[in-house]
């Protein structure tokens, strides 16, 4: 056997069971594991104790958890609700956000913080969609016409970002404008594949077969969209494109093919236990062993960027909700702004990405990252309270509390 030790993930799946196991003992904490996965990595990691180091089967882990993340992400767009106003809401306001993107890219490309502008622009530009999607759901407006608006608008900003930063910022090389070539053929791959997936569905022979094998030890379900995640994967790497456009994209043809459920009503819920149970919280907790918080805590000059980069992402991704205030009403729009700019899992994928390709400084990294830390702790907390207020309190046992649901990561 070759010579490779597991210690070091063993201490990583240790931060992975503690963080969840925090936030369910203290409910009123109100803060998403992913942060504490984050945090305890940091903690772990050379920044503070020096106990592990990212070794051969945490990175091996840690690349699939970032897989199957975004493949996650894809399964939760909805795309028959991308139409009409919703639709033409998100794009317009994904475009403003890119206006405002550029003029805070550019403020900081003058000042020295940054080397490119663009690179902050799509870091700026993405919103979280797997933390939206619960804070709707406990505020009891994920049918609602805001709740609507903010997952439309999430989907859009989510699907636009990572298609972006594959586009100008893979680390393959090559020119933008073969990349756009590559890009279209990758496309039109895409689409055959969804065509051919979405023609299988629907054969009965195949359907039974499927029913029959779905919860068995083949789970055959699980089987097929993992081996579509590891192919569009694949596939993206071998067009020259970053794997993480392959990933969401597999997600959002599982999702778009999965809308009859009642035959196989685990399935979903497997696929997360795969991800967030084991591969995820693997990616986020290497993600805090690997930021470089050294020269972000000894430089005053640099821990300013931590604030100043929050602020620059509440106003890109949080004044395009203006657009919608008539149709929303003020408090409605406040709410839609503050989730819109909620991000982290992008922030820190991109970083990651920027740092490799040398867009951007470790230390520059680390203040986003931390900025993104800040906005999944303080928005969605606020959007739920503003969400809330004037609606009746539901009625509760004496002495029980009810905690906030645990967020998705993206």
């Amino acid at each position: 056997m070759p010579d490779v030790s597991f210690v070091n993930l063993l201490v990583v799946m240790g931060v992975a069971v503690l963080a969840p196991l925090t936030v369910g003992y203290l409910p009123r904490l109100r803060v998403p594991a992913v942060v504490l996965e984050i945090v305890g990595g940091i903690i772990i990691g050379p920044s503070v104790l020096g106990w592990v180091h990212v070794d051969l089967p945490v990175s091996i882990l840690a690349l699939f958890g970032l897989a199957f993340l975004l493949f996650l992400a894809g399964l939760e767009i909805d795309v028959h609700q991308l139409r009409g106003r919703l639709l033409r809401f998100a794009v317009l306001g994904y475009l403003v956000s890119l206006v405002l993107g550029y003029g805070a890219g550019a403020s900081f490309t003058a000042i020295g913080w940054v080397s490119q502008p663009l690179l902050l622009v799509i870091v700026f530009s993405g919103t979280a969609l797997g933390l939206v999607v619960p804070v709707l759901k406990d505020a009891g407006q994920v049918h609602s016409q805001v709740g609507q608006t903010a997952l439309a608008a999430a989907s859009i900003a989510d699907f636009s970002a990572i298609v972006l930063l594959s586009l100008f910022f893979s680390s393959s090389g090559g020119s933008t404008g073969s990349r756009v070539v590559v890009l279209g053929a990758f496309a039109g791959l895409v689409a055959v594949t969804g065509l051919v997936v979405s023609g299988a569905a629907r054969s009965m022979r195949l359907g039974q077969v499927l029913v029959r094998l779905q919860d068995t030890t083949a789970e055959i379900r699980v089987r097929f969209a993992v081996l579509l995640l590891v192919g569009f994967t694949a596939l993206a790497e071998r067009f020259g494109l970053e794997s993480i456009l392959g990933a969401f994209l597999a997600g959002a043809i599982v999702g778009l093919v999965d809308r009859d459920s009642a035959s196989h009503p685990q399935f979903r819920t497997k696929l997360e236990a795969i991800g967030y149970g084991f591969v995820v919280p693997v990616f986020f907790v290497t993600s805090g062993i690997r930021l470089d918080l050294t020269g972000l805590v000894h430089s005053p000059s640099a821990l300013v960027r931590v604030p100043v980069f929050l602020l620059a992402l509440l106003v890109v991704r949080g004044l395009p909700a203006l657009l919608g205030l008539r149709a929303n009403g003020p408090r409605s729009t406040v709410a839609l702004g503050l989730l819109q700019a909620t991000s982290l899992p992008f922030i820190v994928t991109a970083t990651q990405i920027g740092v490799t390709l040398g867009k951007i400084t470790p230390v520059t990294a680390a203040a986003l990252v931390c900025a993104g830390l800040l906005s999944v702790l303080i928005f969605p907390l606020l959007a739920l309270t503003t969400l809330r207020r004037g609606m009746p309190e539901p009625a509760t046992t004496e002495g029980e509390t009810e905690p906030m649901p645990e967020p998705h990561l993206m």
